[in-house]
């Protein structure tokens, strides 16, 4: 019997992980043995990066950029993320506000990590990303769920949220275009929550943004940088991964407050020293060149959406609301009379459909199944097919 020589540090039990890479790994196993699967489970665009960003990562390469760079990012880069916000909300940021980060998990991380610790809590959207509560737990804070509402459109009632933030609240959490219900929060709810704040100086916003550009529905996106009023303690997460098709180059970014933005910075040279230096001058022709791919993109997914959504709905014990961005349906299946976890094993093991369970976004998804419109129309079609093939 082998010998434990160490302890592991008890903050490590703390914690999570995301179900949707473990449903991945075994949807690759059942497709390596032959089974046919259609993988609806895993959250990233099924469209290449598009050819000239693409390029670009290349002609890096061949023009020498192989070293280190700023552990901030490259001043180029930097400006042109400041240049696309102001070009899209009419928002000045500073270049010197902006952190480049390996993906957008580094700011969840770094955010957690800068406002939690012992007797201080966090809020954050349940059914959400599972990442904010494995962060929060991590930090040694105390995860404090606030419930995204089914009943309406997945989004959250400011005032609700704010009767749940006290003297011990360091941070808040929000998520819009939300994974993985696809809800958008409608401008109203966050011009409330910007105000409501404004009673509580010490706390802090963390508004992830990372699927901004993908909206189909009544509800508009709204920035949160949009609000001056908690500007100078508003982190916003960004990045490329969706937006671009660019989730393998692992690309990200952070809008800090001063007052965060050089310790948020030394975080980055003690964890990852700098971003991959090609990957980032990809990045630069992503916000420089043409847009249409993005525009395509989100047409595509607002169409993908429209054919889930119709056709769950066509299939007994499954009632799925209209997403309104990012591109997942979160159908209610409470009429099946199954767990979530039960229905994601039985549509993978029996039908090759992967799926992910609601609770792997928190105990509020319990009745409900993420399924990602990244995928084919054909292929949609076909995984609904089986699907109302047993229920």
């Amino acid at each position: 019997m082998e010998k434990d020589f160490y302890k592991i540090a008890d903050r490590n039990n703390n914690l999570g992980t995301e179900t949707a890479f473990t449903v991945l790994a075994k949807a690759n196993k059942l497709a390596s043995e032959g089974k046919d699967i259609i993988n609806l489970g895993i959250g990233q665009p099924d469209f290449p990066t598009p050819e000239h960003i693409v390029e670009a990562g290349i002609k890096a390469l061949k023009d020498g950029h192989h070293g280190y760079t700023q552990s901030t990012g490259i001043p180029k880069l930097r400006e042109a993320v400041s240049n696309d916000i102001f070009r899209r909300h009419n928002v000045n940021v500073s270049p010197d506000k902006i952190l480049i980060v390996p993906g957008g998990k580094v700011i969840i991380f770094f955010s957690a990590m800068l406002l939690g610790e012992k007797n201080k809590e966090i809020l954050y959207p349940n059914p959400g990303f599972p990442i904010y509560e494995s962060a929060i737990n991590y930090s040694g804070a105390r995860a404090i769920p606030y419930k995204l509402s089914e009943s309406m459109g997945f989004s959250f009632s400011a005032d609700d949220l704010l009767n749940k933030v006290n003297d011990k609240t360091s941070l808040v959490i929000i998520n819009s275009p939300a994974n993985p219900t696809g809800g958008v929060v409608p401008k109203k709810e966050l011009e409330k929550l910007a105000k409501g704040l404004m009673d509580f100086p010490d706390v802090t916003l963390m508004s992830d943004e990372i699927y901004d550009q993908f909206c189909f529905g009544e509800n508009n996106f709204t920035s949160m940088l949009t609000y001056p009023e908690i500007r100078e303690r508003l982190i916003i997460l960004n990045g490329w991964s969706k937006t671009y098709a660019m989730t393998g180059w692992r690309l990200g970014y952070g809008i800090f407050p001063k007052k965060l933005y050089d310790i948020a910075e030394k975080l980055a040279v003690n964890i990852h020293s700098c971003v991959n230096a090609s990957a980032q001058f990809a990045a630069l022709e992503a916000l420089q060149g043409p847009q249409n791919c993005v525009t395509e993109m989100n047409n595509t997914f607002k169409r993908r959406a429209e054919i889930m959504q119709n056709s769950l709905n066509k299939i007994e014990g499954f009632s799925c609301q209209k997403p309104n961005g990012a591109f997942y349906c979160f159908p209610n299946i409470t009429g099946t009379n199954k767990t979530s976890t039960e229905v994601q094993n039985l549509l993978l093991d029996k039908l090759g459909v992967a799926t992910v369970a609601g609770p792997s976004f928190g105990d509020y998804g319990e009745g409900f199944l993420r399924l990602s419109c990244a995928s084919s129309d054909e292929s949609i079609e076909e995984a609904t097919m089986r699907i109302k093939s047993i229920f």
